[in-house]
């Protein structure tokens, strides 16, 4: 790893209204796995994508092998030598396996695609990879796995220089992320740079030789992955070094063993989740921990039934049930809070009046609308409980602040007065007051009976909501906190899988 491949000085890059990068460098070697690590907005999509020329960065300077480059399109980067395989494969499952690895570079005879040179060339390109398939069937035919490594393969003869691979392993299986394990080491032998975007750190652990850390936008450090334990990776990705936490006890009352229990999960999986088990008690906030990609959107997502139940068993007041879609959960008293409140909580066109009957007038049934009367009353009842802040019922909820818009969707979800309630994220992208508006009304809840998931990246925050916690890692359950066992180094260990 002599060589520098990739220099990126001070790099900085603004939307309206956020900072997304802020004075970042980032470097990368001939012959290096380097993993680019950090939560939710950490600002490792935005660095890839100014490197990729998707983004235009405001400042800074990037460096090929030490001469200046300046991507203004992903056309112009690949031609460079930098290529990027996302975690949804971006080509064209129309097309024939050997179409898609040259398309757009067509080897030709007398004015003509050349099928029999780009059949054969695929196929031996391929078997480099170890991959023996026909090349002349369409990519959709053949699994996620195989279409990641054809993508690979159209990078790496492309002459790639630098290959970034943006959470490659997400929808793989242990076999099928070791293949591409093999391919990835073949790659760096070669003397290829590989930049490697996942939230699995026993990936991490089993592949890279250095990792970068981003927060918020802003470098946090680069470690070379040997010097770094997991328990110091986790306390630099979420802000908390291991040293500095004190060990606090949750502030919050304890599960009482005689409360009902509203919910159960037994071995229950769905979605590349496996084997988790719980239970919901009434009045009990359960924070579900662990960082980005852990599985806890996904656990929460099977809860309300987005995501089918593939195995186990759901239990609701004691009783076994089997939930098709997500109106079957409504109706029996579960609601959702999304954790992309933008794409999958408002619809922005209509006003708040309407958002907030949207799940009361579904779980009602179309034969039993909501007049316009009673909508009226329903919402104005939930901006004053809530303090939204609007001029009345018919503003459009585009129009409203973040916060504001999480309050309605909070209020659409307890008008339908539920039994459980999913909050996924409740609180990010919102202010300082209104968060804390929202972790009283958690705790005021619950105090009333309610059963509610929780989850946030803020371990803070986590501690201040929770009284029980279920921790996940890789998309497995690998522990449970109750009360006073709920600490931030306890969270911490549990999440890196022992102190490492």
């Amino acid at each position: 790893m002599d060589q520098i491949l990739i220099e990126m000085q001070h790099i900085s890059k603004r939307f309206p209204g956020v900072r997304a990068l802020s004075d970042v460098p980032f470097t990368l070697h001939s012959g290096e796995i380097h993993a680019l690590l950090g939560e939710n907005g950490a600002g490792k999509s935005t660095l890839i994508k100014v490197l990729t020329g998707v983004e235009h960065r405001d400042e800074g300077t990037i460096l090929l092998e030490g001469n200046p480059i300046d991507p203004r399109t992903p056309q112009e980067a690949q031609n460079l030598g930098i290529s990027t395989v996302y975690q949804e494969v971006n080509l064209c499952p129309n097309l024939s396996v050997a179409e898609n690895i040259f398309i757009g570079r067509e080897m030709k005879k007398h004015g003509l695609i050349d099928w029999e040179r780009s059949y054969e060339k695929s196929g031996t390109l391929l078997n480099m990879f170890n991959l023996d398939i026909d090349v002349t069937q369409k990519l959709s035919l053949y699994s996620v796995a195989i279409q990641q490594m054809v993508a690979i393969a159209r990078a790496v003869d492309i002459s790639a220089k630098v290959l970034i691979l943006d959470e490659p392993t997400s929808s793989l299986s242990a076999l099928e992320v070791q293949e591409l394990f093999k391919i990835m080491r073949m790659l760096k032998d070669r003397g290829m740079g590989i930049i490697f975007v996942t939230h699995f750190l026993d990936q991490v652990y089993g592949i890279s030789d250095s990792i970068t850390v981003l927060r918020n936008g802003e470098y946090v450090g680069t470690y070379p992955t040997a010097s770094l334990s997991r328990i110091q990776l986790v306390g630099k990705m979420i802000g908390k070094e291991y040293s500095e936490i004190d060990g606090r006890p949750v502030q919050f009352q304890q599960q009482k063993k005689d409360r009902e229990i509203v919910l159960e999960l037994k071995d229950a999986s769905s979605d590349g989740i496996k084997g988790v088990s719980l239970s919901l008690q009434k009045g009990e906030v359960m924070g579900f921990g662990g960082l980005l990609g852990s599985g806890r959107s996904e656990t929460a997502r099977m809860l309300f039934a987005a995501d089918p139940l593939t195995g186990g068993k759901l239990e609701i007041g004691g009783k076994p049930v089997h939930m098709k879609q997500t109106l079957d959960a409504i109706r029996r008293g579960i609601a959702f809070c999304p954790e992309d409140r933008k794409s999958d909580g408002i619809v922005g066109d209509l006003s708040i009046r309407e958002n907030i009957i949207l799940a009361l007038q579904a779980k009602r049934g179309i034969c039993k609308s909501i007049s316009h009367a009673e909508a009226d009353a329903i919402a104005r009842e939930y901006i004053e409980r809530l303090q939204i802040k609007t001029p009345g019922t018919d503003q459009l909820i585009k129009n409203l602040s973040g916060g504001n818009q999480q309050k309605v969707i909070l209020a659409r979800w307890l008008a339908t007065n539920p039994s459980l309630l999913i909050l996924d994220e409740p609180t990010r992208g919102i202010d300082v007051g209104t968060k804390a508006e929202i972790q009283k009304m958690v705790i005021s809840l619950a105090d009333g009976g309610m059963a509610l998931v929780f989850i946030s990246s803020e371990i803070d925050e986590m501690l201040r909501c929770c009284n029980r916690m279920t921790i996940m890692r890789d998309k497995q359950q690998v522990g449970e906190l109750v009360g006073s066992e709920i600490t931030e180094a306890a969270i911490m260990e549990c999440i890196a899988g022992g102190l490492q």
